[in-house]
């Protein structure tokens, strides 16, 4: 049985979005800490939830246009197979400024959802093997866990292997 989750105000455009959308879900925040050398690390450990839970939220280059992945933080993003998985023939890890311009979030606090402009996404198949995951909610410290199907649906996303262990 799935377990229900609570909506919670955020005020960020992920949880505006999640809320506009009906979805459940529920809001962690905790004390982001400068100094943390894995944002999404720092997460997990401040959420007490396994890394393979919560994932983080790379943008990509591909082929000339940006593209978010959305991988375990236990793990490093597989820059062949996001190409592989979206048609491209080359991918690269897309320049900080261009990615914050392009969703509308800072480094470290970039969420799948509620983007300024919506980018082609993929979420690692990892995903579905979880009742829920945690990704950012928008800013360092604040975490949202939903549903696997509900973040693919709401970002249009696709699922595939591109993680690595």
């Amino acid at each position: 049985m799935a377990k229900k989750l609570k909506k919670q105000p955020g005020g960020t455009p992920a949880t505006v979005a999640l809320t506009a959308a009906g979805t459940d879900y529920t809001v962690h925040a905790y004390a982001h800490d400068p100094a943390a050398a894995s944002y999404g690390e720092e997460a997990a450990e401040a959420l007490g939830v396994a890394p393979g839970r919560v994932f983080k939220t790379l943008i990509a280059d591909v082929d000339g246009d940006l593209t978010v992945a959305v991988v375990p933080v236990s793990g490093s993003l597989d820059l062949k197979a996001l190409a592989s998985a979206v048609g491209g023939k080359r991918a690269t890890m897309a320049d900080p400024g261009a990615a914050e311009r392009a969703t509308g979030y800072v480094l470290g606090g970039i969420s799948p959802l509620g983007q300024r402009r919506r980018l082609r996404t993929v979420v690692d198949a990892s995903a579905s093997g979880h009742a829920t995951v945690c990704v950012s909610a928008g800013r360092r410290g604040l975490e949202v866990e939903l549903a696997p199907g509900d973040l693919v649906r709401l970002t249009g996303a696709v699922l595939a292997a591109i993680g690595r262990a």
